[in-house]
């Protein structure tokens, strides 16, 4: 695999019975980039996700993710990425020092990493003083922002968020979406669902998914003016209209 390439997908397929959720996607995603990987309810975007993280296994198809075979290297797939679910990832009951340390060794992160960079990470999230808390006593937005970090903090070649903003305000957003594009300054490549489609408009290039197949896919700007749109939402609707699955 090319260094510049985290993925590479080949009409990579998966079918539950006669149903084909994900039909014979192919694309690749490069190192360092923010890709938005958009489309209705029912579209096949968790399920393409779930594959790509080695969560689930293809039904046909090719993939190399972090430069590991999907069907072969599926582990390693896991230890060499990141992964934030929408619904909320850490454990409410214990701290959120306890969130951090639990996570970072499942990654087999020495002692020494941990503990210097546990520090940085509640610097930098201005949560040094809520160290000791429950994480269920913090609001939303810190949660959110709590996860990400905890997602990122084993400095993973990719992470995977799957629509990581849902529910928070307008503020907590951007703020999340500058620690989305720290990290890939960093190096890590994003790879995001999101229903908002003004957060379209930040990534580097946006794929939109229909009826399990990827419909388009390009920079925003190019989107927009290949469909004559003013903006990712216009653009959305026109390609969702065509959908004939119903939403889950």
């Amino acid at each position: 695999m090319s260094n510049d390439k985290v993925i590479i997908a080949d009409k990579l397929t998966k079918r539950f019975g006669d149903f084909t959720a994900v039909d014979a996607i192919s694309f690749e995603v490069n190192k360092g980039e923010i890709f938005g990987f958009l489309g209705a309810n029912g579209a096949g975007k968790t399920t393409a996700m779930r594959m790509l993280s080695g969560l689930s296994m293809p039904t046909s198809g090719k993939a190399i993710v972090a430069g590991f075979d999907i069907y072969r290297e599926n582990e390693q797939i896991k230890r060499n990425i990141g992964y934030m679910s929408q619904k909320f990832s850490l454990y409410e009951d214990l701290t959120v020092k306890e969130n951090i340390r639990f996570y970072a060794g499942i990654y087999g992160k020495s002692n020494q990493f941990i503990k210097e960079k546990t520090e940085r990470v509640l610097r930098q999230l201005h949560l040094s003083a809520e160290a000791d808390k429950l994480v269920k006593s913090l609001p939303l937005g810190w949660k959110q922002k709590l996860a990400f970090s905890v997602a990122i903090f084993h400095e993973p070649q990719l992470v995977f968020l799957d629509e990581p903003t849902g529910g928070v305000d307008p503020v907590t957003r951007r703020e999340f979406w500058h620690m989305i594009y720290e990290a890939a300054a960093s190096g890590i490549t994003v790879f995001v669902t999101t229903h908002y489609m003004d957060e379209a408009e930040y990534c580097n290039r946006v794929s939109i998914m229909v009826d399990g197949r990827i419909d388009a896919l390009d920079t925003p700007q190019q989107l927009k003016k290949t469909f004559s749109a003013s903006s990712m939402d216009e653009v959305f609707l026109k390609l969702a209209r065509k959908a004939t699955r119903a939403a889950d």
